[in-house]
């Protein structure tokens, strides 16, 4: 079972007041000086807010932009998103990743709809009730649309409050991660809280960051035990980085009169998906290509799928947590394909705006850039967020 959001702030530890408040001062000033123009700060629309807030969770900021843009304008209001088709939402969501983020909260807005009238209740222990709704999420909501004094801590807090404090041992998990939410509990002013929150996040995006602080242009320098102690860049501590396994990946983008094959994924983080057919090896060599394309066009002999001749379309690396993939496409033209099954022919002017999986998202764009039409497509690609290279 996922671990509800606490609805409740955890209890502050003792901070003495003058420092407190000279925090809470000067990271506001600052803030309302020079905050970036996000689309999202325009607002305080409770339902955009949400939609933003799940949308930069591990995501960058300009990553981002592009896609919460077009999501509210496909789905301006709650109703919209809860009565709209997955497909549809799994599309708009497409290339971001991690999409069980988008499925909570559609299922989030059902509920919402159903049970508080098509808004986010703005009850505590109502929102934390809601699909996708962890500790973070339910913070930032409340403390920017609601105007409640309620913490908030991702990556980036978790680096300027542990340089703040001078913060020993690993922050990120208990006990460290506790006395963390207790210290941003302690300085969430009950007046605009959602400044100050944002404030603790723009600060730890643009001048406390993780390599090469800009101290000179922090707002809270004077106050800062880690910048005293002479080496900022030694908090928080660092984890150490696993290992990466390494995935040779050979990808297929078949073709038709009818379009390109493609596969839903049926399981996964990616379910409901469309990815293109592949073939891996974990060889730490990277495996035979031979071997792996004849495994490749197995799989495809088995949906009643031949290809005469391949062409090289293209390579890209791909990464997912632990796992880096290097991934060959071969291009090729279906023979007898009007039999197939297991997949579907995506026609070439629905590629654009269909649910793909991000590695079906690459190989695409490799597709379309060696098309007639290849550079005004490579364009499209880039304004997407994607390059034939496979770099966001």
């Amino acid at each position: 079972m996922p671990r509800r959001a606490s609805s409740s702030p955890v209890a502050p530890p003792a901070i003495p007041a003058a420092r407190r408040d000279a925090l809470r001062r000067r990271l506001l000033a600052w803030y309302r000086a020079h905050r970036r123009d996000l689309p999202w700060r325009r607002t305080r629309d409770p339902y955009a807010v949400w939609v933003a807030e799940t949308m930069l969770q591990q995501t960058r900021v300009a990553a981002v932009i592009p896609y919460f843009e077009r999501f509210l304008a496909e789905f301006p209001d709650l109703a919209s998103l809860a009565q709209a088709p997955e497909e549809r939402v799994l599309a708009r969501w497409s290339g971001l990743g991690y999409y069980s983020r988008a499925r909570n909260l559609q299922r989030a807005a059902r509920v919402a709809l159903e049970h508080h009238g098509g808004h986010l209740p703005s009850d505590p222990e109502a929102l934390a009730a809601l699909p996708g709704i962890g500790r973070y999420t339910l913070g930032a909501v409340l403390s920017i649309a609601f105007d409640r004094p309620w913490p908030v801590v991702d990556g980036n807090v978790v680096r300027v409050l542990a340089r703040l404090e001078a913060m020993g041992g690993e922050p990120r998990r208990a006990p460290g991660a506790d006395r963390l939410w207790r210290l941003a509990a302690a300085l969430v002013p009950p007046g605009a809280p959602g400044d100050f929150n944002q404030a603790l996040m723009e600060l730890g995006a643009t001048v406390c960051t993780p390599r090469a602080p800009r101290c000179g242009d922090c707002p809270v320098a004077a106050l800062c035990r880690a910048r005293a102690a002479g080496d900022p860049e030694a908090y928080p501590a660092r984890r150490p980085r696993p290992a990466f396994e390494r995935v040779a990946v050979v990808a297929a983008l078949v073709e038709s009169p009818r379009g390109v094959w493609l596969e839903r994924r049926a399981t996964g983080a990616n379910r409901g998906l469309a990815d293109v057919p592949a073939v891996e090896s974990a060889a730490a060599d990277g495996g035979d290509p031979a071997e792996l394309q004849r495994r490749l066009e197995k799989h495809l002999a088995a949906r009643g799928i031949r290809v005469a001749r391949w062409a090289a379309a293209g390579s890209f690396r791909h990464g997912i947590m632990q796992r880096s993939y290097a991934v060959t496409v071969l291009r090729g033209r279906a023979r007898a394909a009007t039999r197939a099954t297991g997949g579907e022919w995506m026609p070439h002017e629905r590629l654009g705006d269909a649910p793909l999986a991000a590695r079906a998202r690459k190989a695409v764009a490799l597709l379309r850039c060696s098309r007639p039409a290849g550079r005004r497509a490579q364009a499209a690609a880039a304004e997407k967020g994607l390059s034939p290279h496979g770099r966001k």
